[in-house]
């Protein structure tokens, strides 16, 4: 019977029950629980950073510096909250490192209160250096605190170029205005030998000068004598004076004592009686003017009525033959009463015309009256307390005059010593003149001293770098940050996952592999009782398995494809080339099995071990210790990994050609060493009957 035959009879076992096809199924499906699975649970852990919470400490209290404010805590804080690099909690000093402690932060951030102040003290005369504090706990996750390693390390070179930006940048403006300034030295040197000249002239004039000042001095001396005699009768007078107001300090101090009291008393009514006085003047006045209204109006009203009483008293008594008795000797009386009140009303009608003015000067002076009786009337309840502060200021005129009188005394005193001094003067300016002499001769050498300051300073100009606005911001760029690293990435993975695709998909593989030879015999027991040739025992036990592993690779590469998003670069050389390994990794397993029974199911895992631990999947083979490297180019998986990551990402596929040589090699020789298991088993012992160890 052929290999294919024996192969399809030892396939066709799966189909006579349920649990055998779920069996055959679920080993289909297994590499997924080690490739798509996997991967996908790590796929892109960098791109969801932003879940992982992060507690964010800014104390930064902010700095001053050349007038301009600092706030560095708030800038960087503001740039991590935008950027989204993880999941940050604003949160205080005590939160931040209680939560990093019990779990609910993974790390910490925090920006101590004189962060701005130490960023600030590079322009002063004390720079510090500002401190970014990170704290992590490995007990909450190692990694996470790897990964924010590197993340706070590119916060703090982003914050040291910006601070050693604004240093460089003071620093390039001091040149300039170092430049300036000397320039403006050397202008102002030469301003200082053209001075000097007329300072020696002036020197010159000084020298005649203080011979004139020293027949001065002796003027001076004369006149300090005549102040002397003045100051004497200065404080003789100063002093009569002190006396007079102590005199009259004493008697308004005396009086006072006994007015204060009555005042304080009676001050009610004072006010009362001020009252009155200001209602009656303003009755007076408001009088005053009826008077003047109402004159001439009465006057001619006193008229008319004396005349109605005449011409009454000589119709009803002249003219009658008999006069009435009972009427007319009263009514002649009321005619003399008419004419009497007419005349008065003539009389007061002429005193108000003649006499006007007067009565206007009179309502003025009761207007005066009416308001001094108010004002008295409103300070009647404080007489007491201004007469107290009148006695007080008679009080500080005495102390003033007893002063001055004391200050005349000092004065008088004063120029007695005077007198000596201006002998003395006239001493100290004929040294003068002498001194004048001397400092002629020292300007001569001080000019020649400022000539030479002149050229020093214009040379040292030429010297000195004045940097413009645009010179000095590409100094300042290149300066705070004077290497880069230009990274570029040949053939970079665009995510984790795609990056350890090439170690994980081959350990599915295998896995595949070694569970299949647990459900498929790796030599069918038929066709050893048949005596077939062993070659074809082995490809009848490589082929159903092999034809497995095919569909787990197809089922697997969709998955990743479909699901996560695996993008290869050479899609169909990446899935012949897995086509090849799991031939390979299915030979190898056969031949274990097949060799070593029982024992090769432990060798095949052991293999496994080894194979993960020496390919170089996650840190390079280098990084390992010695024993691995040894073991590295021995083993097939060191060349499906390298292999892999060429087609996946991309490169020269130098490497996937060595790959298919090398499996190509194990595949051939795993099957011949089958081959030579199943011929060697052809033969059986009592050993195969009863094993000692069943797996």
């Amino acid at each position: 019977m052929r290999s294919p035959k024996l192969a399809a009879l030892e396939l066709r076992r799966f189909g006579r029950g349920r649990l055998p096809r779920a069996a055959l199924a679920a080993l289909l499906l297994l590499p997924l629980l080690y490739g798509a699975l996997y991967l996908w649970s790590f796929w892109d852990p960098y791109g969801r950073l932003d879940r992982i919470p992060v507690a964010l400490v800014n104390e930064d209290k902010g700095a001053t510096a050349d007038g301009k404010r600092i706030a560095a805590g708030d800038e960087i804080t503001g740039k991590l909250l935008d950027s989204k690099t993880f999941d940050w909690h604003e949160v205080s000093a005590e939160e931040a490192d209680r939560g990093v402690e019990d779990g609910t932060y993974y790390l910490s951030l925090r920006m101590p209160a004189d962060f701005s102040a130490r960023i600030a003290s590079s322009a002063g005369d004390s720079p510090e250096t500002g401190a970014l504090q990170v704290r992590t706990n490995d007990a909450n996750n190692y990694i996470v605190g790897q990964i924010s390693r590197t993340v706070f390390s590119e916060v703090r070179t982003a914050a040291s170029a910006n601070a050693s930006r604004g240093f460089l940048d003071r620093i390039f403006i001091s040149f300039s205005d170092l430049h300036d300034r000397t320039a403006k030295a050397a202008r102002g040197a030469t301003d200082l030998k053209d001075g000097i000249g007329r300072a020696k002239k002036g020197s010159k004039d000084l020298a005649d000068g203080l011979k004139d000042a020293e027949k001065g001095s002796g003027k001076l001396a004369g006149g300090i004598v005549k102040l002397d005699k003045g100051a004497g009768d200065l404080e003789t007078g100063s002093r009569q004076v002190a006396d007079g107001t102590q005199l009259l300090a004493d008697k308004v101090n005396g009086v006072a004592a006994d007015v204060r009291p009555f005042l304080k008393d009676n001050g009610k009514a004072i006010g009362d009686t001020a009252r009155l006085v200001a209602d009656t003047s303003k009755t007076v006045r408001d009088n005053l003017d009826l008077l003047v209204k109402a004159a001439p109006t009465a006057a001619t009203a006193a008229h008319t009525a004396a005349d109605d009483l005449t011409e009454v008293h000589r119709t009803r008594c002249a003219a009658q033959p008999v006069p009435d008795p009972a009427v007319c000797p009263p009514l002649k009386r009321a005619v003399t009463a008419a004419a009497d009140v007419a005349a008065v009303a003539d009389d007061v009608n002429a005193l108000v015309r003649n006499q006007n003015g007067d009565l206007k000067k009179l309502r003025t002076q009761l207007t005066t009256l009416e308001k001094q009786a108010k004002g008295l009337a409103a300070r009647s309840p404080h007489l007491d307390e201004d007469l107290e502060a009148a006695v007080k200021k008679i009080n500080a005129l005495n102390t003033g005059a007893h002063k001055v009188a004391t200050g005349a005394d000092r004065l008088h005193t004063g120029l007695g010593t005077a007198k000596t001094g201006s002998a003395d003067l006239d001493t100290g300016v004929g040294k003068l003149r002498k001194g004048a002499t001397s400092l002629d001769k020292g300007l001569v050498r001080l000019t020649d001293g400022s000539a030479t300051l002149a050229r020093g300073l214009g040379d040292g100009v030429g010297r000195i770098p004045d940097y413009g606005k645009k010179d000095r911001d590409a100094r300042t760029e290149v300066m705070a940050d004077p290497v880069r690293l230009a990274s570029q990435s040949l053939h970079s993975a665009p995510n984790y996952g795609t990056g350890f695709a090439p170690y994980f998909i081959p350990l599915s593989l295998w896995v595949g592999a070694m569970v299949a030879y647990m459900l498929i015999r790796p030599l069918s027991g038929r066709a050893l009782a048949a005596g077939a040739p062993s070659w074809r025992i082995a490809l009848a036990g490589w082929l159903p398995v092999a034809g497995v592993g095919l569909l787990q690779t197809a089922a697997l590469m969709s998955v990743l494809h479909w699901g996560p998003g695996l993008d290869m670069a050479h899609t169909a050389g990446t899935l012949g080339f897995l086509a090849l390994v799991t031939c390979c990794f299915a030979a190898i397993v056969q031949w274990l099995n097949a060799c070593f029974g029982a024992a090769g199911r432990i060798l095949v895992l052991a293999l496994l071990m080894l194979q993960l631990t020496s390919a170089g999947g996650t840190y390079p083979v280098q990084t390992s210790p010695g024993f691995f490297n040894a073991i590295h180019p021995y083993l097939p998986m060191s060349y499906v990994v390298e292999g892999l990551r060429r087609l996946i990402t991309g490169g020269g596929l130098g490497p996937v050609w060595q790959g298919c040589a090398v499996l190509a090699a194990f595949t051939a020789g795993a099957l011949a060493l089958t081959a030579l298991s199943a011929r060697r088993k052809q033969m059986w012992t009592l050993e195969r009957l009863h094993p000692e160890l069943s797996l």
